[in-house]
């Protein structure tokens, strides 16, 4: 059986220190193989069938990973795109929960409604905000600036105890912390940070029954019977949440089934065991050092207040992080090493 290491090597080729997984995540090599093949498909005028049969292989890999039946998994571009199919299905008046200052496209849908009621409480707080007369609850897993991770249990146990809906944003989780996304009404991620794929994709959970999202994007990808609908009105939806999908992006979908295959094969609680030790080990030398990283146990992601104005100078000496919200923002996947931490943890020191 191959090794982590030797797997790992195999796929990924950086040329630089690479701590920013949580902005976009380096394609494996197999992805790489996986879009090229697919452009000189195109070039070669070949059926694109193939293509077609990647979205389906990618919707059952990301069901396999959520935890729930494909049936109940939209295949789109973006998670904005998605959160607007949700903030469409809110009656005018309604409440949103949302926390302060979360990422855009997990929040911008509910306010150009124009009509919802729309609150933001700080994170910690999310829970205990829950009120009767709450429609919803919005809020990603992971926080998007400084990696806080929402107490995602207690938020269900509030929204079930007070009739609210969850919506609940998987894209900086996904690949690195298991799921669970039965547990909530919807919930949505993109692919290109921990799950390694292309920009391009991103997946939709819908309920069972499919919810009381209103298909107000239908086009002939969501119809019982695509090919046969590309003309008119669709005279039936997929019965699934294949409804609910848009044309999707072939050449990113097409590496993107490659690169589940490699998130599938290594394992979640393999890659996120090997994270989290890079992280706490950064941790542990920022401390060493005098710095205090916004607190965010048990994530891959550290923000340390203050010095996001090093990043550019940093991407000059080869190291690869972000400027969030003035956090030096850096983020550890499995193509990371101990030797990567210890470069960035010698940079700050000069």
């Amino acid at each position: 059986m191959e090794t982590f290491e030797n797997l790992v090597r195999a796929e990924f080729t950086p040329k630089n220190t690479y701590l920013n997984t949580a902005s976009n995540a380096l394609l494996p090599a197999r992805a790489v193989a996986a879009v090229q093949n697919a452009v000189r498909l195109r070039a070669e005028g070949r059926s694109l069938d193939p293509l077609f049969a990647d979205v389906e292989a990618c919707r059952g890999a990301y069901a396999r990973l959520a935890g729930v039946p494909a049936g109940r998994v939209a295949a789109g571009a973006t998670a904005a795109l998605h959160t607007s199919l949700i903030a469409a299905s809110l009656q005018p008046g309604a409440e949103v929960l949302t926390a302060e200052d979360d990422f855009t496209s997990v929040l911008n849908a509910f306010h150009t409604r124009g009509d919802l009621k729309v609150r933001a409480v700080p994170l910690e707080r999310l829970a205990d905000s829950v009120r009767p007369g709450t429609a919803l609850v919005a809020v990603k897993t992971a926080q998007s600036a400084d990696g806080r991770i929402a107490d995602l249990p207690a938020l269900r146990e509030a929204a079930r105890t007070h009739g609210a809906r969850t919506y609940v944003d998987f894209s900086q989780a996904a690949g690195w912390l298991p799921m669970e996304a039965g547990a909530f009404d919807y919930s949505v991620s993109i692919t290109y940070k921990w799950l390694l794929g292309p920009h391009g994709a991103a997946f939709l959970v819908v309920p069972e029954d499919l919810g009381d999202l209103p298909p107000v994007q239908a086009s002939w990808v969501g119809a019982e019977q695509p090919w046969a609908s590309c003309y008119g009105p669709v005279a039936e939806l997929a019965g699934s949440a294949r409804r609910f999908d848009s044309s999707p992006a072939l050449f990113s979908y097409a590496g993107l089934r490659a690169s589940l295959e490699l998130v599938e094969e290594i394992g979640v609680d393999t890659v996120r065991a090997h994270d989290l030790v890079l992280a706490d080990r950064f941790r542990a030398g920022l401390a060493e050092r005098g710095h205090t990283p916004v607190p965010a146990p048990g994530s891959p992601i550290v923000s340390v207040p203050g010095l996001g104005r090093l990043q550019p100078e940093l991407a000059e000496a080869g190291i690869q992080v972000s400027d969030r919200a003035g956090n030096l923002r850096a983020s550890f996947h499995l193509y990371n090493t101990a030797d990567d931490v210890d470069r960035l943890l010698e940079a700050l020191s000069g």
